[in-house]
């Protein structure tokens, strides 16, 4: 029997592909290699900062990031990150600094995640996902959650460690589900977001809370967010999502009842879809769908059956 997992294995996710980079962990703690690899001349650096690296456009029509070996790369010691090697030995870190480098050549761009995610290669997306998340851990998880005192870094970018208490603290990763819900007539329940723009929506979606299993979550969110009670739940995929620090894990959900009553709070709107109504709505512009970057994108498209209109990228 063919299930949800098996529809969207057939197409990888965006953000959560193969990249083809072994994390490596055994030698972050080991300095010697660490440094080795560093001054080897086939390492690779590239420079993040506030969540964006350099991209540019190949002459034959890819998008890679920028990357330089690491005699070129910007003076930093404290914030430089190891992200693993690829199969041909290629060490490659990631450098957190304060603004990204200016280019001779004027033709590469800053770019986030949302943007570059759709352009880049498995390999430069899974290092940039793993360079933002960390980077973002790093800037706002300076202090120590035990004594207050200021952390340094450690194990290539993985750790930061209190000189004071000897506590050591790791990157944070928040759960949050993410479902596509629908009712015994096979239609979606979509809602829009009270700061979304009009006509913008997309599958409810909500943090797991302490003590709660994500099954448990699914269902509360659901309730919470639209009033609409939700039986069987069926895991699907997950999407690494580091603004700041989420992991989207995605489910399909049956609705066991079908009166809609919105919170007011998180959703401003929820409606029911047939694919037919939905169709119509987007090709009329009533209704724009999610990015294509998100896994909302991908979970809808189970259910449609088709790929979504092409949709800009915002938020």
């Amino acid at each position: 029997m063919t299930t949800w997992t098996d529809l969207a294995a057939a197409r990888p996710i965006t953000l959560s592909g193969d990249s083809g980079i072994d994390r490596a962990a055994h030698h972050r703690l080991d300095e010697a290699w660490l440094a080795a690899a560093w001054s080897h001349p086939s390492t690779r650096v590239f420079v993040v900062s506030g969540g964006q690296a350099l991209i540019d456009d190949t002459p034959d029509g890819r998008t890679e990031l920028v990357m330089t070996p690491a005699f070129e790369a910007p003076v930093t010691e404290t914030h430089r990150y190891f992200l693993g090697e690829d199969e041909d030995g290629i060490a490659y870190f990631a450098l957190q600094k304060d603004a990204l480098p200016g280019r001779m050549d004027q033709s590469a761009r800053a770019a986030g995640l949302r943007e570059a995610g759709l352009l880049l290669s498995p390999r430069d997306a899974g290092l940039l996902v793993h360079a933002v998340a960390l980077e973002n851990w790093q800037r706002l998880h300076r202090f120590c959650s035990r004594c207050g005192e200021r952390t340094v870094v450690a194990a290539a970018g993985h750790i930061r460690r209190c000189p004071a208490c000897g506590a050591e603290h790791y990157p944070r990763t928040d759960p949050a589900v993410i479902m596509l819900v629908t009712d015994e007539a096979d239609r979606a329940l979509l809602g829009r977001q009270m700061h979304w723009p009009e006509g913008r929506f997309s599958t409810l979606a909500g943090f797991v809370e302490p003590g709660e299993s994500i099954e448990q979550a699914v269902r509360r969110e659901v309730a919470e967010e639209a009033g609409v009670v939700v039986g069987d739940v069926e895991y699907v995929a997950s999407q690494p999502w580091p603004f700041p620090s989420s992991l989207m894990l995605g489910f399909m959900a049956r609705a066991t009842s079908a009166d809609i009553q919105v919170d007011g709070e998180e959703i401003h709107e929820a409606r029911w879809f047939s694919r037919d109504d939905l169709r119509a709505a987007f090709a009329s512009g009533e209704v724009l769908p999610p990015t294509g970057i998100s896994i909302a994108a991908r979970l809808l498209e189970l259910w449609y059956g088709e790929p979504l209109p092409q949709s800009p990228a915002w938020g």
